[in-house]
């Protein structure tokens, strides 16, 4: 089997491409390293059945030669984070929609099976809890630019979508919900790794708006392992699934708790919205998913509990930080 990993030196994707690996499935990589990491992939460049290229997914030409030779594909390539996405607004846009567009045209070129990797920001500003997959969708209005990136997201589930009913395309959307673990960055936003550098080096753990918005975190293997399964299963064909975790939490209990398992001197400081992002910034205040349709497909439960994951990434986190100071 010949797997094609758009993103693959990303957090999810790279986690990913180690499980086919494991497999002894031949695994492609193609990432152009704007917000993916050489660090994440370094473990892997030795393997015989592993294939890094540096590229970007809006080079027609490199992305034909790559779906034509593999079996599945899975598209994880995207601009990710708030912060990236405020910062680099066409950008973030033209990689989002039309990154995926390539990807579906030549996977329906080829009709090879693919997996979109959506997001759980598509469901807006939904207060309601569990989202479920027929949830309607409220966003902002287009000049709050948060909305940008769940906008081209919705644009790519549609597409795929219409691929599916007018060109019987094989494809899955996973609308994933806060994956966190080992090796995922805070540069860009992410609030669990933001929030454990901060309480290692026992500086301030900054918690944007009031701290009362709630999120479900799940396991990046979790996320990696449903992934996997959904590939597989004819039923997913054609389908948006929530792939989620299932323990809700304030963002401030969040932060101390983590200030909690680090044993850290770190302040809590609450930061208003503007002060981060400017003016108008809107966010959403309860994110939660249903899972019972993945549960129907795959059987899948979530493995970690959220202490369980806060554990592993901060020992990853304290590990890098000796390396570095080694």
């Amino acid at each position: 089997m010949k797997v094609l990993i758009t993103g693959g030196a990303g957090f999810i994707g790279s986690h990913l491409a180690e499980r086919y690996l494991s497999s002894k499935n031949e695994v492609y990589v193609i990432d152009d390293l704007s917000t993916g990491s050489i660090n994440n992939i370094q473990h892997l460049i030795n393997n015989e059945l592993f294939h890094f290229i540096k590229g970007n997914i809006l080079n027609y030409n490199t992305m034909l030669e790559l779906v034509g030779i593999c079996d599945y594909v899975f598209h994880f390539a995207a601009a990710v984070g708030v912060k990236y996405v405020l910062e680099h607004p066409l950008l973030s846009l033209q990689v989002n929609i039309k990154g995926t567009d390539t990807v579906l045209e030549l996977c329906n070129k080829f009709k090879k099976r693919v997996v979109i990797a959506s997001s759980s920001e598509v469901y807006g500003k939904h207060l309601d809890a569990p989202l479920i997959e027929s949830s309607d969708i409220h966003f902002g209005p287009p000049s709050t630019w948060r909305w940008s990136y769940a906008a081209s997201k919705l644009i790519d589930e549609y597409t795929a979508i219409a691929y599916h009913r007018t060109k019987k395309l094989p494809v899955i959307i996973v609308r994933l919900f806060n994956t966190v673990g080992p090796r995922q960055t805070g540069r860009y936003g992410m609030v669990i790794p933001r929030f454990i550098e901060q309480a290692l080096e026992d500086k301030p753990i900054t918690v944007y708006g009031t701290g009362e918005q709630t999120r479900t975190f799940t396991y990046v293997n979790d996320v990696v392992i449903a992934v996997k399964k959904l590939m597989d299963c004819n039923n997913a064909l054609g389908e948006i699934i929530n792939i989620g975790g299932n323990e809700e939490i304030q963002i401030i209990q969040l932060a101390h708790k983590i200030k909690n398992m680090v044993n850290s001197k770190s302040q809590i400081q609450i930061l208003p919205y503007e002060n981060v992002y400017g003016k108008n910034f809107e966010d959403m205040m309860r994110r939660v998913p249903s899972t019972d349709k993945l549960h129907k497909m795959i059987g899948y439960i979530p493995q970690s509990s959220l202490d369980t994951i806060l554990e592993k990434t901060i020992n990853f986190y304290k590990l890098s930080t000796n390396k570095k100071d080694g």
